[in-house]
């Protein structure tokens, strides 16, 4: 009996846990993961990265109580799965940008992300890039401007724009020095997503905490650094220079950001085995593909929000149907199936 109390299941809205791990236990743990680049980004940006994150926080939270309310559901923002909405759109935001902005970036993402769809684990799309998505196709020329480059950057401060779009006008010198500096996040960008050491220190901890699983991030990261490496050597670029190449690519931008935490979301990926490891090689494929021939310098977000509308269709095409697969070849076959049936031949009583 105690055993089966232990392993007691929660039908709440999706996605269902066991007792062992609640909803609010993981959403804490995915908080607790953030808070490193949290408290980098302020290093690195002042006070400014602070009001972002506070009002982004306070706002998703705010708006979800506020949802909840109006369509007269029950208010559950203790499972302050509205606190990481908040928190992860803040990290993908720029450390400039207005506080209004924040506040309006925060009600999309919270209401039409998420609010909309059902509520938590009915949401089709990641809530956090939903948001960012608004805003950056609503107010481009503010997002695209409010970069803040930190001191002794590998950027001018006066170009007060990001390496990505450096690297892509072709204007960014690589050294040794600069490697460095934006592996350990010297660099302009969003608040959350300069820190290739940082996010890797997260992702770890995600891991043996048993809350996310490796194969979609391991494999949009290996897409982008294989496509990188490829496109360089046929740009002609030795092996050396191809690797550097790599390298810029995974320590800037958000891919190590939204490797660790967006396209682990469990609502908006796939649930199957088979299914993570194509999510993930369509993120990788397209951020590369957006990165080295569109006019964007970043991809990411695209990415993930278009494979998000594949999720489902991955989730059927992969799922394994009963029967079928390894197990299959071990289970016993009948042998013979169906047993042929003599109407003529039949007594009267059989044939009643």
């Amino acid at each position: 009996m105690s055993d089966a109390k232990q392993n007691e299941i929660f039908l709440s809205s999706s996605p269902h846990f066991s007792a062992k791990m609640k909803t609010q236990y993981i959403m804490a743990t995915v908080l607790f993961a953030t808070l490193p680049e949290c408290v980098y980004g302020v290093m690195l940006y002042g006070l400014q990265a602070l009001v972002t994150i506070l009002v982004a926080v306070a706002s998703a939270v705010a708006f979800e109580a506020l949802f909840q309310l109006v369509t007269k559901k029950k208010i559950r923002i203790y499972d302050l799965s509205a606190a990481v909405t908040g928190v992860l759109f803040a990290l993908v935001l720029p450390p400039s940008i207005p506080v209004w902005m924040t506040i309006l970036g925060a009600a999309v993402a919270v209401i039409v992300g998420k609010g909309l769809f059902g509520g938590l684990g009915q949401n089709t799309f990641n809530p956090a890039l939903t948001g960012r998505g608004f805003l950056v196709i609503s107010f481009a020329g503010v997002m695209g401007a409010s970069w803040v480059t930190p001191a002794n950057s590998v950027v001018d401060a006066v170009s007060s724009a990001t390496v990505l779009s450096s690297i892509k006008a072709g204007t960014f010198a690589v050294t040794n020095d600069n490697l460095w500096q934006l592996f350990i996040g010297n660099q302009a960008g969003c608040i959350g997503e300069t820190s290739a050491l940082l996010l890797l220190i997260s992702f770890c901890f995600l891991l043996l905490a048993h809350i996310i699983d490796w194969r979609a991030p391991l494999a949009m990261v290996a897409t982008v650094a294989a496509g990188t490496f490829i496109a360089s050597l046929v740009a002609g670029q030795n092996v050396m220079q191809s690797l550097t190449s790599v390298a810029l690519a995974l320590c800037t931008g958000g891919l190590l950001f939204g490797a660790t935490f967006m396209v682990t979301d469990y609502a908006t990926t796939p649930v199957t085995k088979p299914g993570r490891l194509v999510f993930g090689f369509g993120c990788g494929l397209i951020t590369f593909l957006i990165r080295q021939f569109g006019g964007y310098p970043e991809g990411v977000m695209f990415s993930i929000l278009i494979m998000n509308a594949v999720a489902p269709f991955l989730n059927k095409l992969t799922v394994r149907k009963y029967g079928y697969g390894k197990k299959a070849l071990r289970r016993p076959q009948p042998k013979v199936l169906v047993q042929e049936f003599n109407v003529a031949q039949a007594k009267t009583e059989e044939t009643k």
